[in-house]
C-alpha cells in the first residue's frame, strides 16, 4: 500500500515538473517575440486589388482610403468628425510643415499663375472667371504675407484611413455611406486602389507614409483636422437643466429649440442614478418657466407629489380605482391643408380602428404572448372594431362623433354639440360572441373560440380581474393643466402594466396630442414622459404604436420623453430603433458595466465618455444635444428636493427631521 502511494506521488511529481518545464520554455518564447509578432493577426491576404482580407480567428475585410479633395475653406470644427465617429474605422494624418522660404517660393508661383490665367480670362471677356480668379489671386497674397509676417504657416497633410467589416458585401455598404456621408462637407475620398497594401501599412502606428497624397493647409485650416470641439451644449434660452462639469457653466435647455431636428428624448440609467429626480427636475422647471403642459404614464407611482406640487392632475388606474379609461375614444383633429395652407378639422377612424386592433391583439395574446393569434384572429379583431364604429354611424366625417338634432342636423352650436357614448370592450365582445354563433366557416371557429375565452378576463360583465379599460371614460384630459399624472404602479408588473402601457399611448394620442394644432404659433408646447419604457418591448405591437408616437409627435409640437433603465433590451429589439433614431437630445446617466458596451457601439461614444458613465456619481452624466456633447451634474434646489427625491431613506430621515 505505502509503495503503491509513492509511485502516485511520484508521478505527480513528474508531472508537476513537465508542466513547469513547459511554462517556462512559453515565457522564454514570448521574451524573444516582440510586441509586434505578439498581436500581428496570422496572415493577411493582398492578393486583391481594392480590399484586403485579415485571416486570424474570424476573417475580416479591410479597405483603405485617402482624402483626394478638400473645401475651399476649412473651419473649426472638426472637419473629418464624420469620418472619425463612422463605425469600425482608423484614421492617420501625417502632418510636415513647409519651410518658410519654399513656401513663399510656391505662393508667388501660385500667383505669378493666377494673374496669368486672369489675364487671359480678361481677354477672352470672360467676366466671371476673371472675377473668381482675382479672389483667389488676393487670398494668395494675404496668405503669403501673413506667412512672411509670422503670423501663419504652411503645412502638408496627408489623411489616410482604413474600414473593416466582416463581409465583402457590408464593405461595399459601408464605403458607398462613408463616401456620401463626406460628400456633405465636400470631403472627396478615393480608394486607395492597387496600393491597397502600402495604404494599409502607412494607417499603422508605425509613422511610415507610403503613399504621401498630401494636401497643403495653413495654421488655421490644419487646427479643423484635431478631434477636439468645446464641450459647451446648451441653448441660448431654456430652463437650466444643471452644471457642465468641464467648464462650471450653467447649461440651459430647452426641448422645443429650433435648432432641434425633433423634440423628443430619451434618458437611459441604472437603478438610483437619477432619472427620475432628473425628470421631475425638467417637468417642474418647465412648467413654471415655459409653461410647458406635461403628461407622465407613471409606472412607479414616482410623480404622484409632483402632480400634486404644480397643481396639476394625479390619476390612478388600478383594478380598484372607479376611473375608466375606455380604449375605444376618438377625438377629431386639426390638420393643415397641404394645398391652401389653411387648417381642417378631420377625423381619421381608419388610423382609430388600427390602433384598437393592435391593442386587442395584446390583450388576446395575453402574458404569455400566444402564438395562437395569428393574422386570422386579427382579421376577426379588426372587422369588429370597424363595425362598432360603424353601428354608431361613426366615420370620416368629424361631425359623425356627435349626436344629431331630432331632425337629422347638427347644431351649430359647438357648446351645446353633444358627444355618442364610444364602443367598449364590452360591446365589442357582445359582437364577438353574435359572429361566433353566425359563424359557419370552420377555419374561423377556433380563433372565435379562443377570443371568447381570453378575453372575458377583461369584460366588466363577468367580473374579470382586468377590466378597468372596460366601458364609458369616466376621466377626461383638461385642458392648461401643468402636469398630468397617469399612475398605473398598483397594476400587476407582469402584463398589465405594459398593456396599460399600450392602451394609455393610444388614449394620450387622440386625447392630449391630437388636440394639439399644427400651427405652432397656435399650438402648445406639450411632453408625453413614458417611465420604465422598457416594460412594453416584449409586445411587438405596443412598440408598433410607440414607434409611430416618436416620429409623429414632432408635427404636433409635442416631445415624446422616454425613460428607460435597461438599454440593452431596446438594443436587442432593432423595431425600437426608431424611438432612438427619432430622438435628438440623449441624456446618459451612471450606467452598469454590463451594459455601457452597447452604448458604446451605438452612440459611437469615446473611451473616456464611456468610463466616466460607469464611475460618475448619482446625477452626473453625458448629455447628447444634436452633435454636441457635455458632461452634466443636475443640482436640484433644496426645495425641489422635497417633491423630486425618491429615495425613501432620505424621505424619512426629511420627515423626521
Amino acid at each position: 500500500m505505502a509503495k503503491k502511494q509513492k509511485q502516485q506521488e511520484g508521478n505527480l511529481q513528474n508531472q508537476l515538473n513537465e508542466f513547469r518545464d513547459y511554462k517556462e520554455e512559453n515565457i522564454k518564447i514570448l521574451k524573444k517575440k516582440t510586441i509586434k509578432e505578439l498581436i500581428a493577426p496570422s496572415g493577411i491576404d493582398a492578393s486583391n486589388i481594392d480590399h484586403l482580407e485579415i485571416i486570424s480567428n474570424t476573417k475580416r475585410y479591410a479597405r483603405s482610403f485617402f482624402v483626394s479633395s478638400l473645401p475651399r475653406m476649412a473651419t473649426f470644427p472638426e472637419l473629418f468628425r464624420d469620418m472619425y465617429m463612422y463605425g469600425d474605422i482608423n484614421t492617420s494624418i501625417y502632418i510636415n510643415p513647409i519651410k518658410e522660404e519654399k513656401s513663399q517660393n510656391e505662393l508667388n508661383r501660385v500667383i505669378n499663375e493666377l494673374e496669368t490665367e486672369r489675364i487671359v480670362a480678361y481677354d477672352k471677356g470672360n467676366i466671371n472667371r476673371e472675377s473668381t480668379i482675382a479672389q483667389k489671386r488676393l487670398e494668395a497674397e494675404q496668405l503669403r504675407d501673413e506667412i512672411a509676417a509670422g503670423f501663419n504657416k504652411l503645412f502638408e497633410a496627408s489623411i489616410i484611413s482604413t474600414i473593416f467589416t466582416y463581409s465583402l458585401e457590408d464593405l461595399e455598404r459601408q464605403t458607398k455611406l462613408l463616401s456620401s456621408e463626406m460628400a456633405k462637407s465636400m470631403v472627396g475620398l478615393k480608394t486607395a486602389w492597387a496600393i491597397q497594401e502600402d495604404a494599409f501599412k502607412s494607417n499603422l502606428p508605425f509613422m511610415n507614409d507610403k503613399i504621401n497624397k498630401t494636401h497643403t493647409f495653413d495654421r488655421n485650416s490644419m487646427g479643423t483636422v484635431f478631434p477636439f470641439t468645446t464641450s459647451e451644449v446648451g441653448h441660448p434660452s431654456g430652463v437650466p437643466l444643471g452644471f457642465n462639469k468641464q467648464t462650471g457653466t450653467p447649461i440651459l435647455f430647452d426641448n422645443f429649440h429650433s435648432s432641434l431636428t425633433n423634440y423628443n428624448m430619451v434618458i437611459f440609467a441604472k437603478s438610483g442614478a437619477g432619472k427620475s429626480v432628473t425628470m421631475k427636475t425638467l417637468i417642474s422647471r418647465s412648467s413654471v418657466l415655459m409653461g410647458i403642459e406635461s403628461l407622465a404614464l407613471d409606472a412607479e407611482g414616482e410623480y404622484t407629489i409632483v402632480a400634486e406640487s404644480l397643481g396639476g392632475i394625479n390619476v390612478v388606474i388600478s383594478p380598484t380605482s372607479k376611473t375608466v379609461i375606455n380604449l375605444f375614444d376618438v377625438e377629431t383633429e386639426t390638420v393643415k391643408d397641404e394645398i391652401t395652407g389653411k387648417e381642417r378639422t378631420t377625423l381619421n377612424i381608419e388610423n382609430k380602428v388600427e390602433d384598437v386592433t393592435q391593442a386587442l391583439v395584446t390583450m388576446a395574446k395575453g402574458s404569455t404572448r400566444s402564438d395562437e393569434v395569428n393574422e386570422l384572429t386579427k382579421q376577426i379583431i379588426a372587422e369588429s372594431v370597424s363595425e362598432e364604429y360603424a353601428e354608431l354611424g361613426i366615420n370620416s366625417n368629424p361631425d359623425s362623433i356627435y349626436i344629431s338634432s331630432n331632425n337629422g342636423i347638427i347644431q351649430g352650436n359647438m357648446l351645446s354639440r353633444q358627444k355618442k357614448n364610444m364602443p367598449t370592450i364590452g360591446s365589442w365582445y357582445k359582437r364577438i360572441q353574435q359572429k361566433a354563433k353566425e359563424n359557419t366557416n370552420k377555419d374561423y371557429q377556433y380563433h372565435y373560440s379562443y377570443l371568447l375565452k381570453v378575453m372575458k378576463q377583461y369584460i366588466r360583465e363577468y367580473d374579470g380581474q382586468m377590466a378597468y379599460f372596460d366601458g364609458q371614460s369616466t376621466f377626461d384630459l383638461l385642458e392648461g393643466a401643468p402636469f398630468i399624472n397617469l399612475d398605473i404602479s398598483q397594476l400587476e408588473e407582469r402584463f398589465a402594466r405594459p398593456l396599460a402601457q399600450q392602451i394609455l399611448l393610444s388614449w394620450i394620442w387622440e386625447k392630449f396630442v391630437k388636440k394639439n394644432s399644427e400651427d405652432k404659433k397656435k399650438a402648445t408646447q406639450k411632453r408625453v414622459l413614458v417611465d420604465e419604457a422598457w416594460m412594453l418591448l416584449p409586445y411587438p405591437e405596443a412598440v408598433d404604436f410607440l414607434n409611430k408616437m416618436a416620429r409623429r409627435a414632432r408635427k404636433r409640437n409635442v416631445s415624446l420623453a422616454i425613460v428607460s433603465q435597461r438599454f440593452q433590451d431596446f438594443y436587442e429589439k432593432p423595431e425600437a430603433q426608431a424611438v432612438l433614431t427619432s430622438s435628438d437630445t440623449k441624456l446618459f446617466l451612471a450606467q452598469d458595466k454590463s451594459e455601457i458596451q452597447y452604448l458604446k457601439e451605438v452612440f459611437k461614444l469615446s473611451e473616456g465618455e464611456a468610463n466616466f458613465l460607469v464611475t460618475c456619481q448619482k446625477g452626473e452624466g453625458l448629455l447628447k444635444v444634436g452633435s454636441d456633447s457635455a458632461i452634466l451634474k443636475i443640482m436640484p434646489t433644496r426645495k425641489e428636493f422635497e417633491f423630486v427625491e425618491t429615495n425613501l431613506n432620505q424621505i424619512a430621515k426629511r420627515n423626521k427631521a
